[in-house]
C-alpha cells in the first residue's frame, strides 16, 4: 500500500510575547490573513492563510532563536532549515519585499539543476523562507 500525501501547513513555534508581532509581520510583509485563533493545552494557535498556503503559529513555551543574515551559514544545527513559498515573479516579489523593508539573506539565484530561481528572506523571528518562481518562467529566460 502506498501513501497518498498532500501538504497541509507549516507549524512555527513562537514565544507568547512574539505572537502578535509575528502575525503582523506575515500580514504586512507577505499578505497573510488570520484564518483561526484559539487556545488549547496551554498554547495559543493562530492559523494564517494566503491562497492555498497555511502557516500555524504555536505560542507556548518556545524560546527565541537568533536571526541569520546568510542562508549558506545557517545550515547547522540539524533542524527544519526553511520552508518555501512559490511566487509568480521572483524579481517583482523581491522588489516588493525590499519596499516593505524585508532584507534578502540569499539570492536571487538560478539553480539550473532544478530549473528554478530562488531567494531567501527571514521573518521577524529569524525563520528562513525560500521564495521560488515556477519552472516555466525560468525555462523561458
Amino acid at each position: 500500500m502506498s501513501l497518498s500525501l498532500t501538504h497541509d501547513h507549516v507549524g512555527l513555534s513562537v514565544t507568547a510575547d512574539d505572537l502578535d508581532a509575528t502575525v503582523t509581520w506575515y500580514a504586512t510583509k507577505l499578505g497573510f490573513t488570520v484564518d483561526r485563533r484559539f487556545d488549547a493545552h496551554g498554547t495559543t494557535f493562530v492559523f494564517l492563510i494566503s491562497g492555498t498556503v497555511k502557516i500555524e503559529l504555536l505560542a507556548g513555551a518556545a524560546t527565541r532563536q537568533g536571526p541569520t543574515d546568510d542562508v549558506l551559514t545557517s545550515m547547522d544545527p540539524a533542524r527544519l532549515h526553511h520552508f518555501c513559498l512559490g511566487v509568480d515573479d521572483l524579481d517583482a516579489t523581491v522588489a516588493l519585499l525590499r519596499d516593505r523593508h524585508v532584507e534578502l539573506i540569499g539570492g536571487p539565484m538560478d539553480v539550473a539543476a532544478i530549473g528554478q530561481r530562488i531567494a531567501f528572506v527571514t521573518d521577524n523571528l529569524g525563520n528562513i523562507i525560500e521564495l521560488t518562481e515556477p519552472n516555466t518562467r525560468y525555462a523561458s529566460r
